[in-house]
């Protein structure tokens, strides 16, 4: 792996926040970024700001319902798992082809945390990535394997919140 690997993982707010603000940080460079959103539902807050960012951020959404993953039944989870396993191989395809440079995954470690991506199937996906890509990862929990690979990790936490 050549490229730069940041982790945005914690139980506070701001994971993705954050990594979108990477985004606009890499736009404003004239860099081009992509985001792959995992397990949030095609709802989020985040959708309808980053649009009007095209085409120098993009967001991409593999998710055929409303809601969170985990607020689905067991037979809408595993018709959704078709759509997550679409997503990553999307994400593949952009670090194959030098799509962009900047890669979000948000929730990726989700994923792992589920038992839906398993961690030679993320380490192979960050293999393919070019000295000159950016790939931020999001997630709750970060799995020890990870901290090998990063090259930035920061733990979002919420100290206090009204």
């Amino acid at each position: 792996m050549d490229g730069q690997v940041k982790v945005y993982y914690g139980q506070g707010k701001g994971k993705t926040s954050s990594a979108i603000g990477l985004c606009l940080r890499a736009a404003g460079q004239g860099k081009e970024a992509i985001i792959v959103q995992f397990l949030k539902g095609k709802d989020t807050e985040e959708i309808g700001f980053i649009r009007r960012l095209e085409p120098e951020v993009q967001l991409f959404s593999f998710e055929k319902y409303d809601k969170y993953y985990m607020d689905l039944s067991q037979e809408q989870k595993e018709e959704q798992e078709h759509f997550i396993r679409n997503g990553l191989n999307y994400a593949k395809k952009v670090i194959d082809t030098r799509q962009c440079d900047v890669l979000v995954l948000d929730e990726v470690l989700g994923l792992l945390d589920l038992g839906l991506l398993k961690e030679e199937e993320l380490l192979s996906l960050l293999e393919g990535m070019d000295e000159d890509m950016e790939v931020i990862l999001t997630g709750q929990f970060l799995p020890d394997f990870i901290k090998d690979w990063a090259n930035s990790i920061y733990c979002i936490q919420t100290i206090k919140e009204s």
